[in-house]
């Protein structure tokens, strides 16, 4: 199973880095796969600390794929770094092996610390199609444009039936970063 979340992690010299990841939950631990190069994959492989964050506000993921990565944090109890400070809940990971790729490879961590710190209420369908939105903004450059047109008809749907303010907003950001990449390649938008 892949879980959409938000990770931050910190680089050799502090800074912290707030990206959305995919994370699987395997047998062998929690598998983080982030695509090379990524200052995610870097500081994961200095520091060998993360923390997983879970989120329903969905502007973090679109604000993370539009420039907009200035969400608050705050100090992790078990690893050096930081989580997200309106998490619902964070765990605190370890880097305790890499199974190599060339374009993705694969960090196994264990959980060295969990916590919940509000309850979960459930995502409406605007959350879903914002964090689909978030994918596939992030895979511009890879798919074909006829899909991305596809796909955002379908997920427009659920924006227009069930958005508050949060998800308009994440979705607004997102569009603006799909129009500015069609104008940039009207090639292969055509």
């Amino acid at each position: 199973m892949i879980n959409e979340t938000i990770l931050t992690t910190r680089s050799a010299d502090g800074r912290i880095h707030i990206a959305p990841m995919g994370v699987h939950d395997h047998r062998q631990g929690l598998v983080i796969a982030p695509f090379r190069p990524s200052t995610t994959l870097d500081n994961l492989l200095q520091t060998g600390f993360a923390a997983i964050n879970c989120t329903d506000d969905v502007r973090v993921f679109a604000g993370c794929l539009t420039g907009r990565r200035d969400w608050p944090t705050v100090a992790t109890e078990q690893i050096p770094g930081a989580r997200l400070a309106d998490a619902l809940s964070h765990r605190e990971v370890v880097l305790d092996r890499i199974e190599d790729d060339e374009v993705r490879p694969q960090l196994i961590c264990r959980i060295a610390h969990e916590a919940n710190h509000r309850p979960f209420r459930g995502f409406n369908r605007a959350q879903s199609a914002v964090i689909e939105a978030a994918i596939l903004v992030s895979r511009l450059r890879m798919l074909p444009w006829e899909k991305v047109q596809q796909e955002l008809t379908y997920l427009t749907i659920a924006i227009d039936k069930t958005a508050g303010d949060r998800e308009r907003e994440a979705w607004s950001w997102l569009m603006e970063r799909i129009d500015t990449f069609r104008r940039e390649h009207r090639e292969a938008c055509a």
